[in-house]
């Protein structure tokens, strides 16, 4: 289990079909439905909201090269938790990207409508190497093997289970880093046109890239993807816009 204070309470995202898309949240990544009416499900675990949907059919697909929603990180408490999910993963054919990343163990897919997911677990913080303040994390194969060997049977998101991150398309990253310093947040690490950053020494809670996006313009609705990211920041509250349109609220 994470030893550090969850920072993302919950992601929404605009979505064209709010029943496929639900329903996929369900079966592939086992969230809960908490609560729905038909215009918006809200998808969590236990009694823990991590994932709201909110429907707008007529919305613009949003485009991999625009800013927005990289992907969703789902933590899981336990390498044999993540393990169950590579199973499940793959009973369910579901296409899945994976990487060691020296902190973490991760595993990536998309959603029928295109937003990135990791489902991934953290290597205990006493092995995490840091150098002046930054934390080392490549991206290595992963043995995917080993890791299904560890889990049993996928019963759904599991006890202990959070949104570890989020990562971010953006057009720039010194804006990016300069917004969230604002926020309190530290950069972690830095890769070829990447960052990340923390509160509380974590390895990240928010990544930012221009991978695909570099130069991408502020979001313009009404698009599908990330529509705003929920974060626990205790001393500061309400609604915070980076410079590429998306809305943190902030409790």
């Amino acid at each position: 289990m994470t030893e550090f204070p969850t920072r993302i309470r919950n992601v929404t995202l605009i979505v064209n079909d709010l029943a496929r898309m639900t329903e996929f949240y369900q079966r592939a990544i086992g969230l809960e439905v908490l609560t729905r009416d038909g215009s918006e499900a809200i998808l969590g675990a236990g009694d823990a909201p991590f994932l709201t949907l909110r429907a707008d059919p007529t919305a613009r697909r949003a485009s991999p090269s625009e800013a927005g929603l990289f992907h969703t990180a789902f933590l899981l408490p336990t390498r044999s938790s993540l393990g169950a999910w590579l199973r499940h993963a793959s009973d369910s054919r579901l296409r899945l990207g994976a990487a060691d990343h020296d902190v973490s163990e991760a595993l990536y897919l998309h959603d029928p409508e295109g937003n990135g997911i990791e489902i991934y677990c953290d290597r205990p913080k006493a092995g995490w190497i840091w150098t002046d303040g930054l934390v080392k994390m490549g991206t290595y194969a992963l043995d995917l093997d080993d890791l299904a060997r560890t889990g049993g049977e996928w019963r759904g998101m599991p006890t202990g289970a959070t949104i570890g991150h989020v990562h971010l398309q953006v057009g720039a990253i010194p804006p990016e880093e300069e917004f969230f310093g604002t926020l309190g947040a530290a950069v972690t690490h830095r890769y070829p046109g990447a960052s990340f950053l923390s509160w509380d020494g974590y390895h990240h809670h928010i990544a930012a890239n221009v991978w695909n996006s570099r130069n991408a313009v502020p979001r313009m609705g009404p698009v599908t993807g990330l529509a705003q990211v929920d974060l626990n920041l205790e001393h500061l509250k309400g609604i915070v816009v980076d410079p590429w349109n998306i809305p943190f609220a902030l409790s």
